[in-house]
């Protein structure tokens, strides 16, 4: 499926980086027309970060610009976006987000949408398989990642299956 899209196809490339970095297999892309202007993955294992989660990282990456530019960008991610990844999102008023899958982890994409936000989910398998493997070999990992306590399961959370 991203195959047919190039910035999904980069964004997992990213998440593939950030996987063999030892970090979570999480990807995010800043796209302004057809030119990615930031590259971000999850960097909170390889960098002890507390929020360095792959939108958070493509944001860093992106670097203080005028509220405008957010305001014409397209944010890509392999992953639904967190609670705070949502809040960064709607801060800089990012119009339209694509996300690559949203069954590992339903993020906050009803909050994008009632703040008018544009998501678009394309159920990518790749990007479904990176993550479910990752969780499979470091499940605590993945609790830490999206704030559980090792072994809580949120309801409707999937271990990576």
């Amino acid at each position: 499926m991203a195959g047919s899209d190039p910035f999904l196809e980069a964004a997992i490339a990213e998440a593939r980086a950030g996987l063999a970095e030892g970090g979570i297999p999480i990807g995010a892309l800043i796209v302004q027309g057809d030119r990615i202007l930031a590259r971000g993955r999850n960097r909170r294992i390889q960098w002890g970060s507390v929020i360095r989660h792959g939108e958070m990282d493509a944001l860093e990456s992106l670097g203080r610009q005028p509220a405008s530019l957010y305001r014409s960008c397209t944010l890509y991610t392999t992953l639904s976006p967190c609670p705070m990844c949502t809040g960064a999102i709607l801060l800089y008023r990012i119009p339209r987000i694509v996300i690559g899958e949203n069954r590992t982890f339903l993020g906050s994409e009803e909050l994008l949408r009632s703040q008018g936000v544009l998501v678009e989910v394309r159920d990518d398998a790749e990007c479904r398989e990176l993550l479910a493997s990752f969780i499979r070999r470091s499940p605590a990992s993945w609790d830490e990642d999206i704030g559980l306590r090792e072994g809580e399961r949120a309801q409707g959370e999937s271990a990576g299956s």
